[in-house]
């Protein structure tokens, strides 16, 4: 039956397994799972293998020589962006936890990166991202505290370069961004992200249903 436009199509058993297949799609070698591992044993929730290889098949996209991380994690997302950035390019990684950004140096050194290619700075990303550079980034990564999402999307639309791309991880929360039942502030903070990106006339956006949800964005010229 033709499809009405405008008309969602319902969420069958098919469908539901056929997005667990996409979202398992890419293989991951032993520095990710280690990095996965380091993540479960701090209690930190990474990115599915789904998102991750949304995130590499991104920075490619974007030819990216600078990318800016916010919320280091253990280094799962991190190795990733690296793997589809150019090989001369550089992650700027932002954590207020140094412990995990320790984490995360030795993963990108056991998926081969040089030193070099990872940026470290600890502190909060409010804090820190005011002081990169204007324009000076291919793709901003977002995945920090929900709360400050609509701060992240005021600052990324600063830094990245026209045709840059911005990236928000875990806008599904879970299923509670969709949900009717009343929500916690973050999730409220989420939808009027959701929101602004559609209707900003700055941006062309995605919402990719890998992960829990990869909310994806091209800054306009």
């Amino acid at each position: 039956m033709r499809q009405l436009r405008g008309q969602e199509r319902p969420i069958t058993a098919n469908r539901q397994t056929s997005w667990a297949f996409a979202d398992a799609y890419v293989a991951e070698d032993e520095a990710l799972h280690w990095a996965r591992d380091r993540a479960r044993d701090a209690g930190l929730r990474s990115v599915s293998p789904g998102a991750g290889g949304a995130l590499r098949l991104l920075a490619a996209t974007a030819d990216a020589k600078a990318v800016a991380e916010i919320g280091t994690g253990t280094g799962v997302s991190g190795i990733y962006l690296l793997q589809g950035m150019r090989p001369d390019g550089v992650l700027t990684t932002v954590d207020p936890e140094p412990e995990r950004q320790q984490f995360a140096r030795e993963a990108f050194r056991a998926a081969g990166f040089a030193g070099n290619r990872a940026r470290f700075i600890p502190g909060r990303a409010l804090d820190v991202l005011p002081r990169l550079a204007d324009g000076g980034y291919d793709l901003v990564f977002c995945d920090g505290d929900r709360l400050e999402c609509m701060d992240y999307l005021a600052e990324s639309l600063r830094l990245l370069r026209p045709g840059g791309i911005v990236v928000f991880e875990g806008v599904f929360a879970d299923g509670r961004t969709v949900d009717s039942a009343a929500q916690p502030a973050e999730v409220l903070r989420l939808r009027e992200l959701l929101r602004s990106v559609r209707e900003s006339r700055r941006l062309v956006p995605s919402l990719l249903p890998v992960g829990d949800g990869l909310l994806c964005a091209v800054r306009r010229a």
